[in-house]
């Protein structure tokens, strides 16, 4: 997928201002449009909007343009006139009846830029459009004029944003995050809750600091209908529920004893999903309501184990799945669920009630990009006669930053499939497994996904590559779409030598301890390609200071400033494992030397044992190296956390960060001990005793070893 080698990296990072600005002087839009003609730039000096008879939706959608104008830096005047107005009250023949629902119209001629929707959502994604056309270039303000006919392919295009695995993001970030959504044509936020909704009916489990409150829901639900964008709630309604069921309260519906599947055949179960689904029906009224009911792995190994051996795992959830399903009838919901478990048995979903089938939205998942298709996924559902919505992943979950390459090909394959069997819908989702997940990382994958979403067909990623950093921050070089190949490929370099599992991610390897059992056989695999991963992330360092420096004015800072933190990350992963060999090195080599008995007319051997054992521990040494890039990653990742997310759940991945901190502060004073041993005694401990593997000695010895003689 890397489309630029790291040769052309080098030398655009050389390339005068001038030459990189007319390279990159093209129509850099996201999502793509349908139809796009007569694409010409013009400079552009001040400019108006203008929303004659607007009703209070149109005047919104106006008035966002201009904020958006004003913000950039487009003085307010008469020489370039923004006009929006509804198709009923300027026919346009060439509006198509499938652009009616959210599609649109722009126009260019003397001087006036019109922008034609049939509805409000129409006319709001017109300005959105509008928004790209207007390009801050070295060489001033342009405005790209062109003819363009647009409307998405998927009906529903979502985010599911996780806020149950530590990150909670605040009620601030959550309305930039529905701008920025709405900004590229993203008509669904789907936040995920197992334990941090608060429900007056189920007052225990939400967290009071790190919990959505019922008035921070309407607050978000109001917000988000000025945006065009419906918020789908999801509460896990069958697994991952186990911090709710680890209080005693709720020991009589649990699968297994403080595990995480509520059992079907207990009496609570259905009223206690009952009551807090009314609770999100009455905060959140759209017309979905998201019940989870993904990976239910308790399932038939506790109260329901005798059960599931006579009927089947299958049948007893489908089973039980109905049942919410009906009970929720009421509400007058479309319920959507995740389709992992229920799509195990074909059959039994074909069977399935009319009545019910046609109250249900599959929502099927699939996280690994697969070449040959997802049809298997999509299947059982179409044949089922449910409808069907598709999700892949941004890929962040568990990853020192998320891995692009397989994010983005699993978006592309897996949102192209939907399309060809038929799915109406997609959620784009992230995760927050290990609760170290940064939000201002995710927004190239939930980028992506928008686009995908929109656009029909399998959509470029190339083409979105080249304009992402153009679109979403201003940056007419480029640079920081360099900057996203060089941190892809270090990624792609760790994913495809396996280095490390998929199921754990390159979390593991930032905290991984070299010299530990795994660590030691993890090392062996990190040594063909530190230097590699080190200079794919410090030229994404060297990229990202070349556009902050080249164009002061670029936008979403904080994403850049992610995309730093993200690269250093990388950067001291593979330094980690450098240091240590080093180090294991350079104590095997103080051993050797401490064992030579130099001839009386010789020198001693360089480096001397005390410089040896100074390299590990010492004012410059190698632990402290560790010891000070832990240190500095520690507080610039709790700085970033504090730009989008509620104190709650920041304190465990500190407390990780300090207890690594500290084990490396045990190994100094392990060898501050074996520097005081060779002052007094002039002899050095084993390495095992220091934590240390031995390394080989033969390889090891300094150049002066064969003048001198070796103690036996």
């Amino acid at each position: 997928m890397r489309l630029v080698s790291s040769a052309r990296l080098a030398a655009c990072a050389t390339l005068p201002i001038a030459l990189l600005a007319n390279a990159q002087s093209t129509l850099h839009l996201i999502p793509i449009p349908r139809q796009v003609v007569n694409v010409q730039e013009v400079p552009l000096g001040t400019a108006s909007v203008i929303c004659s008879g607007c009703d209070s939706e149109d005047a919104f959608a106006a008035n966002d343009l201009r904020q958006t104008l004003a913000d950039r830096g487009v003085p307010a005047g008469t020489g370039l006139r923004i006009i929006l107005h509804r198709l009923a009250q300027h026919p346009d023949p060439s509006f198509t009846e499938e652009m009616r629902a959210e599609g649109y119209t722009i126009r260019y001629a003397s001087r006036t830029l019109t922008l034609t929707g049939a509805t409000s959502a129409g006319l709001f994604y017109a300005a959105q459009t509008a928004k790209q056309l207007i390009e801050r270039l070295p060489s001033g303000m342009v405005l790209h004029t062109a003819e363009i006919h647009d409307w998405p392919a998927m009906r529903y295009r979502g985010l599911h944003d996780d806020l149950s695995r530590g990150p909670v993001d605040t009620l601030t970030f959550q309305k930039k995050l529905i701008r920025t959504l709405a900004a590229y044509k993203v008509n669904v936020y789907s936040p995920y809750f197992e334990n941090t909704q608060q429900y007056a009916s189920n007052p225990l489990p939400a967290p009071p600091d790190g919990s959505v409150s019922a008035s921070d829901a309407r607050e978000l639900v109001a917000y988000a209908a000025q945006y065009h964008v419906m918020i789908v709630p999801e509460q896990e309604a069958i697994g991952h529920l186990r911090k709710m069921l680890t209080w005693e309260t709720y020991a009589d519906v649990a699968e297994t004893p403080h595990g995480a599947v509520l059992a079907p055949g207990q009496p609570g179960s259905l009223p206690l999903i009952d009551a807090m689904f009314k609770e999100l029906a009455a905060l959140y009224p759209s017309p979905f309501l998201h019940i989870g009911g993904d990976e239910t792995i308790d399932l038939g190994v506790g109260r329901t184990r005798a059960t599931v051996d006579t009927q089947g795992l299958a049948q007893v959830y489908i089973d039980y799945l109905q049942k919410i399903v009906a009970s929720l009838e009421p509400l007058h919901r479309k319920i959507l669920f995740w389709g992992d478990v229920a799509q195990s048995d074909p059959e039994l979903l074909k069977a399935m009630p009319r009545t019910i089938k046609s109250q249900m939205i599959a929502v099927a998942w699939g996280y690994t990009p697969k070449p040959k298709g997802f049809l298997q996924e999509l299947k059982p559902y179409t044949e089922a006669g449910i409808p069907v919505w598709v999700s892949p992943s941004i890929n962040n979950y568990r990853q020192v930053w998320p891995n692009q390459e397989l994010a983005l090909e699993d978006i592309q394959q897996f949102t192209r499939d939907g399309q060809r069997y038929g799915a109406n819908g997609q959620l784009d989702t992230l995760w927050n497994d290990d609760g170290e997940s940064l939000a201002n990382m995710n927004w190239y994958g939930i980028l992506f996904g928008a686009a995908a979403a929109w656009q029909h067909g399998e959509s470029s990623i190339a083409a979105f590559q080249q304009s992402y950093a153009q679109v979403f921050h201003g940056d007419s070089l480029g640079l920081l779409n360099e900057a996203e190949y060089e941190l892809t490929a270090a990624m792609t370099l760790l994913h495809d030598t396996k280095v490390i599992s998929n199921t754990e991610g390159t979390d593991t390897l930032f905290w991984m301890d070299p010299w530990s059992k795994d660590g030691m056989v993890t090392a062996e695999k990190m040594r063909s390609i530190n230097s590699a991963v080190r200079l794919d992330a410090e030229r994404a360092l060297m990229l990202i200071a070349q556009a902050k420096a080249a164009e002061p004015e670029l936008r979403e800072t904080d994403a850049i400033s992610a995309m730093e933190f993200g690269a250093r990350r990388i950067d001291f992963l593979g330094l980690k494992f450098q240091l240590t060999d080093e180090m294991a090195e350079g104590y095997s080599r103080a051993l050797a030397t401490a064992q030579m008995v130099p001839a009386p007319e010789q020198q001693r051997p360089r480096p001397s044992v005390p410089a040896l054992l100074s390299d590990i521990n010492g004012v410059n040494g190698r632990l402290q190296d560790i010891i000070d890039n832990y240190s500095q990653l520690r507080d610039m990742f709790a700085q970033q956390w504090g730009m989008t997310y509620r104190p709650y759940g920041l304190r465990t991945v500190l407390e990780h960060y300090d207890y690594t901190i500290g084990q490396w502060y045990a190994r100094v004073d392990k060898v501050r001990s074996a520097q005081r041993q060779w002052a007094e005694l002039k002899t050095l401990p084993p390495a095992s005793d220091l934590g240390i593997p031995s390394a080989p000695v033969h390889a090891l010895i300094p150049a002066t070893a064969p003048t001198a003689t070796l103690m036996h």
